[in-house]
């Protein structure tokens, strides 16, 4: 596995090694030893889920304020423009995002910690999207930053349509009145 460090030192892209010939390919999607070594530390996952949606789609950005949770995140149909936002006061790159096309064709993955808001919105005619967590959902704990706050400023795709969220999600709170991590 390559591991890429982005803009945000602690979000990672991992690339699996791919073995394909005429029948298809193979990769390893989850090694946990190699997955610790490649971020430094061990992390235990206690939730995988999948998403299915279509072109446009935006969900986002979402984060639990207790019980956060580390996600590792991939497409395994379709394509979508990822994205995570620093939401650790204490950081260095506060407020900052990190957006990365994550498609079925070139397989990688992304490693978001805990203490990041984090959203997608799909480019191809649907995707699938998987992610594993680290902490179980707590709707209680959740909170949602819109998508278009003018504050974070990030770059989504243009769309050929206006993206179509969730009423929960066109009601989140603007990133400077919403909660953070200290």
């Amino acid at each position: 596995m390559q591991v890429v460090k982005t803009a945000i030192p602690d979000i990672l892209i991992l690339k699996p090694e791919v073995f394909g010939d005429a029948r298809g390919f193979f990769l390893e999607s989850f090694n946990q030893k190699d997955f610790d070594d490649a971020i430094g530390h061990p992390v235990h996952f206690v939730q995988d889920n999948h998403s299915h949606s279509r072109y446009g789609v935006l969900r986002g950005l979402h984060y639990q304020i207790q019980q956060p949770q580390g996600k590792l995140v991939r497409v395994v149909s379709g394509v979508v423009f990822d994205v995570a936002v620093d939401l650790r006061r204490s950081s260095a790159t506060f407020g900052k995002w990190v957006g990365v096309e994550l498609s079925a064709d070139h397989q990688q993955q992304l490693w978001i910690p805990p203490g990041f808001g984090h959203g997608f919105v799909v480019v191809s005619e649907h995707a699938d999207f998987l992610y594993k967590t680290t902490d179980y959902y707590a709707p209680e704990y959740e909170r949602c930053i819109r998508w278009d706050d003018t504050t974070l400023a990030i770059e989504w795709p243009k769309l050929k349509i206006a993206p179509l969220v969730s009423v929960k999600d066109a009601k989140g709170k603007i990133f400077k009145e919403a909660e953070v991590f200290a």
